[in-house]
């Protein structure tokens, strides 16, 4: 057993050095400079994950990876610039000092959060996933992942309450004065 674990490290690096460069390659070819080194660090990252499923002619397999991984990079891409544009819509419309309170007391509890709830909750509120979907892309069970998602909710619920909080105390005490 030792010996194969050993071998692991070993077999990554050979391939890591005999493939990386072509894995950039296909990365740029397909999304662009800007993006094809983090596509590629996601190639090799799968890799060593999975290292035991390589194949000894990884090439293809990388490419496969690669492929996955630029098609969901775009969907990213997509989703960003979907968001950008809902923002700039939204951003153009007349705020109320209302929702301007409420969107820091949201981005002020949001950012309060654990990045792993704020991952689990983005995941189930933005992107749409079902439980059971957000637990495979978390590598966690369904029920870990109910549970994970009811634990970050009441976080975020509170936070929310909390940041409310803040936000009349600071409010309140602004108001009374008077500004030269």
């Amino acid at each position: 057993m030792r010996g194969r674990l050993m071998g692991r490290p070993e077999r990554f690096r050979g391939m890591y050095a005999q493939h990386y460069e072509a894995v950039l390659r296909y990365a740029r070819r397909r999304a662009g400079t800007d993006a094809a080194p983090d596509i590629a660090a996601e190639v090799f990252t799968t890799a060593w994950r999975r290292i035991d499923a390589v194949p000894h002619d990884a090439l293809p397999w990388l490419y496969g990876v690669a492929r996955n991984t630029v098609a969901s990079h775009a969907r990213g891409e997509r989703h960003a610039a979907r968001l950008a544009e809902r923002w700039e819509q939204e951003k153009t419309a007349r705020d109320t000092a209302d929702q301007v309170a409420a969107r820091h007391s949201v981005l002020g509890a949001w950012s309060s959060l654990h990045e792993a709830d704020r991952e689990l909750l983005a995941l189930i509120g933005w992107e749409g996933l079902t439980v059971r979907q957000a637990a495979r892309a978390l590598g966690c069970s369904a029920a870990t992942c109910s549970v994970r998602l009811h634990r970050a909710r009441t976080r975020l619920r509170r936070a929310l309450a909390q940041q409310e909080q803040t936000d009349q105390r600071g409010i309140g005490s602004l108001e009374g004065r008077t500004w030269a």
